[in-house]
C-alpha cells in the first residue's frame, strides 16, 4: 500500500510541475507587464488595487485620445484648439447613430436614404450628411449628393460598378457612413482648430 501512494505522490508531483511553472511564468509576465505599464505613465505600481482603464463613455474617451495627441505634440497650437468643437460633433454623431431615422429606397445605380429626426436630431442629420458627402465623393467609385428635407436630409449613393450594388445594400446608410475611416484625422483636425473638410 506504501509503494501505491508513494507512487501517486510522485505522479502528483511530476504532473503539477509544469503547471507551476506556468503559472510563475504568467504571473512573472503579469508583474513585469504591469511594472512597463507603470514606467510609461510615470506612476507607482501598487501591489494590492487593479487600476480601471475604461473611461466609461465613448464621447468622453474619444476626447481623452485627442487631449492625449495634443498634449503629447509640442508643435500644438493651444491658441487655436477646440475641444468643444469636437464634443458638438461627437454629439452630432450620437444623434445620428442611435437617434435617425433611416428610410432606404434602391434607385438606378444606387441607393437613396431618407433620414429624419426631431429638434437637434435634424441639425445633426444635416451637419454630418453634408461633411461626409463633401469629404468621401468619388472615394471608391461611390458619389455622393446630398438634399435637405424636412425634418432631415436625404443621401443619395451612386456606384460606378453594378458589382457595388450588393455592398451598398449591405452596408446601408450607417455603414455607408463609416467609410473611409476618415473620422479619427477629422476629430484631430477639429480638436485642432483646423478646418477639415477643405
Amino acid at each position: 500500500m506504501s509503494r501505491y501512494i508513494l507512487a501517486l505522490t510522485a505522479a502528483i508531483i511530476v504532473c503539477s510541475a509544469p503547471v507551476l511553472a506556468q503559472t510563475e511564468t504568467q504571473t512573472t509576465q503579469h508583474h513585469d507587464h504591469s511594472a512597463e505599464q507603470h514606467a510609461a505613465h510615470g506612476t507607482k505600481p501598487s501591489s494590492a488595487k487593479a487600476v480601471p482603464r475604461e473611461p466609461g463613455q465613448s464621447a468622453f474617451a474619444a476626447i481623452q485620445e485627442i487631449v492625449a495627441i495634443l498634449e503629447a505634440d509640442p508643435e500644438t497650437d493651444w491658441s487655436r484648439v477646440d475641444i468643444e468643437a469636437l464634443r458638438n460633433h461627437l454629439a452630432d454623431m450620437d444623434n445620428v447613430t442611435l437617434r435617425a431615422d433611416v428610410k432606404t429606397l434602391p434607385v438606378e445605380d444606387g441607393y437613396r436614404f431618407t433620414v429624419t429626426g426631431d429638434g437637434d436630431v435634424t441639425n445633426s442629420i444635416r451637419r454630418m450628411l453634408t461633411a461626409h458627402a463633401a469629404t468621401m465623393t468619388g472615394t471608391r467609385g461611390f458619389r455622393y449628393e446630398v438634399a435637405e428635407v424636412p425634418g432631415g436630409a436625404i443621401l443619395s449613393v451612386y456606384v460606378s460598378k453594378p458589382s457595388d450594388l450588393q455592398k451598398l445594400s449591405g452596408l446601408g446608410f450607417i455603414g455607408v457612413m463609416t467609410l473611409g475611416a476618415h473620422h479619427q484625422e477629422h476629430h484631430l483636425a477639429l480638436a485642432s482648430g483646423q478646418s477639415p473638410h477643405h
